[in-house]
């Protein structure tokens, strides 16, 4: 996966590459969705694993580099990156803090048919962004 995000970001542009491995990542869980109405099956498990872990590793590449277009300034690089990383950590450690009840609430399809549809409020940001040009701002990015 951190090969295939890498391609990705070297093939396309900045802006491309966040649609496309946020795209995959939110659509991985519906492999999990798959493997709950599936039920024990140990083959649905590891596909269902291996579809979150490449496109996991596909999305991380290709964030790590916007992180690292987004620090400009030499001398605040590693401070930057750093609170930028912490940002991007707040969503899965306090968001994430329900998700057993709604689990338990809606079923295991369900909840990650959800898990789904949550992905989409970062994908609107995302068009958001680039009809500002803020990815024109930080000009090519290469990996």
């Amino acid at each position: 996966g951190g090969f295939a995000g890498g391609y990705v970001a070297r093939r396309y542009t900045l802006a491309a590459s966040l649609w496309i491995g946020g795209s995959l990542q939110a659509l991985a869980n519906l492999s999990f969705a798959w493997l709950a109405l599936v039920g024990v099956n140990q083959w649905a498990l590891a596909s269902a694993i291996t579809a979150e872990n490449f496109t996991s590793a596909i999305g991380t590449v290709i964030f790590v580099a916007y992180l690292s277009a987004l620090c400009k300034n030499p001398l605040h690089t590693a401070t930057q990156y750093a609170l930028l990383t912490a940002l991007a950590a707040v969503g899965r450690t306090y968001l994430s803090s329900g998700a057993g009840y709604v689990a338990e609430t809606t079923g295991w399809p369900a909840f990650f048919v959800i898990c789904v549809a949550v992905a989409v409020p970062s994908l609107i940001l995302l068009a958001w962004l680039q009809r500002r040009g803020h990815f024109t701002e930080l000009g090519p990015v290469r990996v």
